[in-house]
């Protein structure tokens, strides 16, 4: 009865167990992540996203685990489409996702090669990289003429400038276990923004609004957590018949192991 009881406690604890690394992760530098929930069965979200991947960040990173073959089946992007849209550096389909850059121009360039991005999201997190995307400002001893307030003296440039436009760092807020975020959020100016702690002073509206690029954030970051794990998709639809044929399994074996300790009990 003790091994049971002990066994028990094992499977309701698992989950805990292993939430435990990922939030030590995203708490371990202080800084403070605005939270997202990614959604890897909304299709057009991941197919925005991809737009937006291969349109801005495929020039400089790759994702060298990927195949634009495999991209179109999971999102449900037709073979002309994909042609047209998304395949820019490559004339196979079933090539890999790879930087037209070589790696020595991005040194000279950059200082240092851009990584690729096929993993990024189980590295830095979902809600590190939508905060990340929204903190870029103007800065003028920067060599790119930008930085960003979550990483500092980043060697990459605001390449998606043309669609959140210019802000400036203004100030951090202040901590306070009185005030909420939303009342932060209340209190800042019609021109300003807070990504984080960080409060920006916006200079030029881009192509989209705030609140636009904000969702287009999310739909780049949702696409990154497919590329980290395309086989979620298919996984967790499995999972759950998984864990009904568990559940099956888990009565007819306690109603067996009833019949076998009958008549000791």
């Amino acid at each position: 009865m003790k091994t049971n009881n002990l066994v028990l406690a094992l499977v309701v604890a698992l989950p805990f167990i292993v939430s435990v690394p990922n939030a030590i992760a995203a708490t371990a530098e202080g800084v403070v992540l605005d939270p997202i929930h990614v959604d890897s069965g909304d299709t057009p979200s991941l197919q925005r996203g991809a737009s937006l991947f291969v349109n801005y960040c495929l020039s400089c990173h790759g994702a060298a685990y990927m195949r634009y073959e495999r991209l179109a089946y999971d999102l449900d992007i037709p073979m002309e489409t994909l042609a047209e849209e998304y395949m820019f550096t490559t004339d196979k389909p079933g090539d890999l996702m790879k930087t037209a850059m070589s790696e020595d121009d991005a040194k000279a360039w950059f200082g240092v090669a851009p990584p690729d991005l096929t993993l990024v999201s189980r590295v830095r997190k979902n809600d590190w990289l939508y905060t990340y995307l929204r903190a870029f400002y103007l800065d003028e001893n920067s060599p790119s003429g930008w930085n960003n307030s979550l990483f500092e003296n980043v060697a990459m440039p605001h390449v998606l400038y043309e669609l959140q436009g210019a802000q400036t760092l203004v100030g951090h807020v202040e901590s306070s276990e009185d005030e909420s975020t939303e009342e932060h959020t209340a209190n800042i100016g019609a021109h300003q923004n807070i990504v984080g702690d960080a409060i920006f002073e916006i200079q030029k509206v881009g192509k989209n609004t705030p609140e636009e690029f904000d969702t287009a954030m999310y739909d780049l970051v949702n696409f990154l957590s497919y590329l980290a794990e395309p086989a979620q998709l298919q996984r967790r639809s499995i999972g759950i018949w998984v864990l009904a044929w568990l559940v099956i399994l888990f009565v007819v074996s306690y109603l067996l192991k009833k019949e076998y300790w009958r008549d000791v009990h």
